[in-house]
């Protein structure tokens, strides 16, 4: 009786463009507040902690192997249990996004926070693209989806916003945190009222489907086995199309991390004389990062992947340029050029692979988060090596632009086993 009470209080959201703006709202609070918001605060967690760069390095990879194991926890989320594990995912990427504002947390405590803010990210990314994306139309679904995937753009501003706001107020990280948790408890209201609509007729069925599930006892060994089945169905026919995507999203994930984490950081060293110089750069990487729809209205007529493969081009020159360039136009154009790719990227790959088998769309789109993942993992620990106790991210930026080189020539590769299995 509560329930439908509930309901009606809460009436089910079913219009498509409605549906794409609760998508990008979410992925603004689990990814632009979950992940990025760290690169915003960084200076000022820095100063304000008296942090080193290898520490502050360490903390950003924590956050990616939390987004790596989350991505696996999505990969074994049964498709009916898509929304709720999205509601639960979400709530935890609120909550730990507001723990921050406690006074005095040992270290120990920001790696927790912070990994599973990271595990958080991985799997609402993934399920609420799955959940999103497949309930457009065929025909509205590159522009939507790329509609949805423009809330990680929104959120990195909305983050530099918030973060220069507070900051001119003479507030510090922890109220910044805060502030961003409160602005993202809408959105659990709104993830309710894109609850899967269930047909009478289907109702009876889904029941007794749950009914029998109840009743089944998996053990870890039953699970596995189920797992391996289904990634099996999954790949069988399409092994060597989906490692060369897969490798070429882990060159993907190194490559643009360099940029992602350190930017403002690289700003407020080479740009000295500007107040605020790291939130403004970063504001640029938000604002281009909401123009992505357009590769999808690109897509629509070129085809993804050759979107996917100029977007990796574009990227490896962005991140050339702040070495060519001295002071600030290289450092902003990197950001704008970096907002303008890294966004489209990750929704043409996500879209190709879902493609592959949609009804494992789950386990797919996990495969390559996971992928995506790792290479974020390994990107700060490398660049953090390269830069020395001089802090220079140059040598870090030249391996990213090579790694993502390297990725486009796998992609390459892959469009051509593509062409040739269809």
């Amino acid at each position: 009786m509560m329930t439908e009470s509930r309901r009606r209080i809460i009436p089910a959201i079913t219009n498509e463009t409605a549906i794409a703006g609760i998508g990008l709202y979410c992925l603004a609070v689990v990814m632009g507040y979950g992940r990025f918001l760290f690169t915003a605060t960084l200076p000022d967690i820095m100063t304000q902690l008296t942090l080193s760069t290898t520490i502050a390095g360490w903390l950003a990879s924590i956050n990616y192997i939390g987004y790596f194991i989350g991505a696996l926890i999505a990969m074994f989320v049964p498709h009916r249990l898509t929304w709720q594990m999205l509601i639960v995912w979400t709530s935890v990427s609120i909550i730990t996004t507001m723990l921050l504002v406690v006074p005095e947390l040992s270290l120990g405590s920001w790696y927790v926070i912070r990994l599973l803010s990271g595990v958080a990210s991985g799997v609402a990314m993934i399920l609420s693209s799955s959940l999103v994306i497949q309930r457009f139309s065929i025909k509205r679904r590159s522009v939507l989806s790329t509609l949805h995937y423009a809330g990680i753009g929104v959120g990195i501003s909305a983050s530099a916003i918030l973060t220069w706001s507070l900051l001119t107020l003479g507030y510090h990280f922890d109220i910044i945190w805060l502030v961003a948790g409160i602005s993202s408890l809408p959105l659990l209201w709104l993830l309710y009222a894109i609850r899967p609509v269930i047909e009478p007729s289907k109702a009876a069925e889904q029941l007794e489907s749950q009914h029998q599930h109840q009743h089944q006892r998996f053990s870890v060994q039953q699970t596995y086995i189920n797992f391996k089945r289904s990634l099996y169905e999954a790949v069988v026919g399409h092994t060597k199309a989906i490692l060369l995507l897969s490798a070429s999203y882990v060159l993907a994930g190194f490559g643009y991390i360099t940029s992602a984490t350190f930017l403002p950081v690289m700003a407020a060293q080479r740009l000295t004389t500007q107040t605020y110089a790291g939130l403004l750069i970063w504001l640029v990487v938000g604002i281009f990062a909401m123009l992505s729809p357009i590769w999808g209205v690109l897509a629509k007529r070129i085809g993804e992947i050759k979107t996917l493969i100029g977007l990796t081009l574009l990227q490896a020159l962005g991140m050339f340029l702040p070495l060519w360039l001295d002071g600030a136009l290289g450092l902003y154009a990197n950001a704008a050029i970096l907002g303008l790719t890294f966004v489209g990227m990750v929704s043409m790959t996500l879209t190709i692979i879902k493609n592959i088998n949609p009804i494992y769309s789950n386990l797919l789109m996990g495969l390559a988060t996971l992928a995506y993942a790792l290479g974020q993992f390994i990107g700060p620990l490398v660049t953090v090596a390269l830069a020395g106790e001089s802090d220079n991210f140059n040598a870090g930026l030249l391996v990213a632009s090579v790694g993502l080189l390297i990725g486009v020539v796998l992609l390459l590769l892959f469009w051509r086993q593509v062409r040739r299995t269809a």
